[in-house]
C-alpha cells in the first residue's frame, strides 16, 4: 500500500468516526417522544367551598326503614381526595321556609364507609317528632333527604373535616362505643383501619333500642368472622319479644361501665364514642369516674348535644357582664357566663348564626370579629382565619363586636 492510499484510509476512518460523534450528541440531546416522558399526577388535595354532587343511589339499611345510605359522586367526575375513618362532610341545603322562601341550612353527617376515590357514602336516620312532644317538627334535613333526595340529585357538598378519627398507634386496643346512627364514624374507621392493619385490636359496644334499628348488621358480622381481633358486642335496650339473646344481640341494656369492665379485657384501652345526647352525657363522664385517662377517651356528640368534661369550656359567672353586639342583626346582648359557647348564646337570644358540627371542625360558623377578643379552651380542628372566630366553641374576654 502506497503512502497516499495509507493517508485516505485513515483520513475516511476519521470521518466515519466524526459523523458517529455529531449523530451520538444529537440524539442525546433530542427530546423523548411524549408518550416516554413519565407523567407525574398533580397532587390531590382537598377543595374548597362547596363542590357538586350527584346521588349515585341510596340504600335502606334497617329493618324499620328509617336510616338510609346515600352514595355520592363528585359531577366534574375528578377523583376524591382520601379521608380517615371518623370524619364528616358538610352540606348546605336550599330549602324553602314558611314564608315560601329559600334559607340555606348547613349539616353535618358522618362518613359512613373507608375512602373510596369515586365516591362517597354518608348513612342518615330519619329524625320524627319527640314522642313527648308531638306537635314539634321533625328533624329538618334528615326527613328532607329520607323524602326528596333521590338518585340524579345534586348536592353542595364541603371537603371531610374534623378531628375524631383514630389515633395511628395501633398497639394498644381500641374500644368503639355506638349508640343508634353514632355507628356511622366508627364502623368508617374500623373498616378503614383494618383494611391495612388487620390484625388491629378493637372491641365494638354497639347499643340500640331492637334488632330494627340494627345498621351494617352483615358487614360488622362479617369483620368479626375475618378479622379475630375484632370483638363485637351488640347491646338491645327494648328486644322485641320474638328475639332471643345471642341471636342478633349480645346483651340486654344500656352500654354503660358495668359492662365495659365485665367484657374488656384488663389492661389500656382507648375509648371513641359517638351516640345520642343521654347516652354522651350519661357515657363520656363515666369513663372518667372510672379512672381513664383524658387523652384517651375521644367522643363526637351528634347534632346540638354537649358534654360537660374537664376539657370544655365552663360557664362562669361574672359579675360585670360583657356586651356582645351581633352587627347584622343589630342586637346587644349581655354576656352573663351562663352559657357554654356563643353559638348558643345567639341562638338562646334568638339571633341566627348557620353552624354545622357544633364542635369547631366544619367552620360553617365562622364569623368576623369586629371588635374585641374570644378564647378556646381547646385550639379548634378547623383552621380559623385571622379577625375571626367560631362561635360554637369560643366565649368572650372582653366586649365583643361580630359580624353576624
Amino acid at each position: 500500500m502506497t503512502a497516499l492510499e495509507l493517508l485516505g484510509l485513515i483520513s475516511a476512518v476519521l470521518l466515519v468516526q466524526i459523523v458517529a460523534a455529531i449523530t451520538y450528541v444529537v440524539l442525546r440531546s433530542k427530546p423523548a417522544p411524549p408518550e416516554a416522558v413519565p407523567v407525574r399526577a398533580a397532587p390531590n388535595a382537598a377543595w374548597q367551598g362547596l363542590r357538586a354532587f350527584r346521588v349515585r343511589m341510596r340504600e335502606d339499611e334497617d329493618d324499620a326503614l328509617t336510616q338510609t345510605s346515600f352514595y355520592l359522586e363528585p359531577v366534574d367526575g375528578q377523583p376524591l381526595p382520601p379521608y380517615r375513618g371518623g370524619q364528616f362532610l358538610t352540606f348546605q341545603f336550599d330549602l324553602p321556609n314558611a314564608a315560601g322562601s329559600v334559607r340555606p341550612v348547613m349539616r353535618c353527617y358522618s362518613l359512613s364507609d373507608r375512602p373510596d376515590r369515586q365516591a362517597y357514602r354518608i348513612t342518615v336516620k330519619r329524625i320524627p317528632s319527640p314522642s313527648d312532644k308531638p306537635d314539634l317538627p321533625p328533624g329538618l334535613v334528615s326527613n328532607y333527604l329520607h323524602e326528596h333526595v333521590k338518585p340524579g340529585t345534586i348536592l353542595q357538598v364541603r371537603a371531610p373535616g374534623g378531628a375524631f378519627v383514630l389515633a395511628d398507634d395501633a398497639c394498644i386496643p381500641t374500644v368503639l362505643i355506638a349508640g343508634g346512627i353514632g355507628i356511622t364514624p366508627l364502623f368508617a374507621m374500623a373498616r378503614a383501619a383494618l383494611a391495612v392493619q388487620p390484625d388491629r385490636a378493637f372491641h365494638l359496644f354497639y347499643g340500640v333500642r331492637d334488632s330494627l334499628d340494627l345498621v351494617f348488621e352483615a358487614n360488622l358480622l362479617a369483620l368479626a368472622e375475618q378479622h379475630p381481633n375484632f370483638h363485637l358486642t351488640i347491646v338491645e335496650s327494648a328486644p322485641l319479644p320474638a328475639e332471643a339473646e345471642a341471636d342478633r344481640f349480645h346483651e340486654t341494656g344500656f352500654v354503660d361501665t358495668a359492662l365495659l369492665r365485665r367484657v374488656l379485657p384488663h389492661g389500656q384501652h382507648h375509648f371513641y364514642v359517638c351516640g345520642p345526647p343521654p347516652m354522651m352525657a350519661s357515657l363520656v363522664p363515666a369513663l372518667r369516674d372510672w379512672g381513664i385517662a383524658q387523652d384517651a377517651v375521644h367522643y363526637e356528640a351528634f347534632g346540638p348535644a354537649s358534654i360537660e368534661s374537664a376539657e370544655d369550656i365552663e360557664a362562669i359567672p361574672l359579675n360585670t357582664p360583657l356586651a356582645v353586639q351581633f352587627a347584622q342583626a343589630k342586637r346587644t346582648l349581655d354576656w352573663t357566663g351562663a352559657d357554654t359557647n356563643l353559638l348558643d348564646f345567639a341562638e338562646r337570644s334568638g339571633v341566627a348564626v348557620p353552624s354545622g358540627c357544633r364542635s369547631g371542625s366544619c367552620g360553617t360558623c365562622e364569623t368576623a370579629i369586629v371588635s374585641g377578643t374570644v378564647r378556646y379552651a381547646q385550639p379548634p380542628s378547623f383552621d380559623v382565619a385571622e379577625g375571626r372566630c367560631l362561635p360554637c366553641v369560643a366565649l368572650p374576654t372582653s366586649d365583643l363586636v361580630l359580624a353576624a
